[in-house]
């Protein structure tokens, strides 16, 4: 069924940790017949992003493609923001720099900001509190940036077949 002009929204859909735009594909596919406009995008170092992990020196500079695509939004748009997993600090963040362009927030599964604590919290509680061989083949990788040493997370594929996408078909582990 599609949906009216006058009832569209526009969503802009925010990947977690180690994703990219591409693991939105059903949603946008839904969304878009249903008349919505849809934006799923790379954040910085992420999907077919061309910034490499270790040119990307603070969260904000993680989270720009966000921050430009709501700067862009026509004046008077109220924009539906999505975000999973560590995409929900991505849109906190777009929240808190254009709350006249945001209309609703959902975080799917998504982290929260923690008042009091620095943004990189998560990675280091994934380190400190999981299971050494829960991550499998995943990598801890040590990062430098502006704001000091920091880790990312290169998730390796036994641990995405075994832990993220246990349910999918095996060639979308390919």
């Amino acid at each position: 069924m599609e949906g009216s002009s006058s009832s569209s929204k526009h969503f802009i859909l925010v990947h977690g940790l180690c994703h990219g735009a591409w693991c939105w594909y059903k949603v946008v596919t839904m969304l878009r017949s249903e008349g919505h406009r849809v934006t799923a995008l790379d954040l910085a170092a992420s999907g077919v992003h061309p910034a490499r992990i270790d040119e990307v020196h603070s969260f904000e500079e993680y989270s720009q493609p966000l921050l430009d695509a709501v700067a862009e939004a026509p004046a008077g748009e109220r924009l539906i923001l999505v975000g999973h997993s560590f995409g929900g600090l991505s849109i906190a963040l777009a929240m808190e720099r254009f709350p006249e362009k945001i209309a609703v927030a959902v975080f799917v599964a998504a982290a929260v900001p923690c008042v009091g604590k620095h943004i990189g919290i998560i990675p280091e509680l994934i380190r400190e509190k999981a299971p050494k061989d829960m991550l499998l083949d995943s990598k801890m990788i040590p990062i430098n940036n502006k704001q000091g040493p920091g880790t990312a997370i290169l998730l390796g594929p036994n641990f995405l077949a075994e832990n993220g996408y246990p349910l999918s078909p095996a060639e979308a582990m390919n």
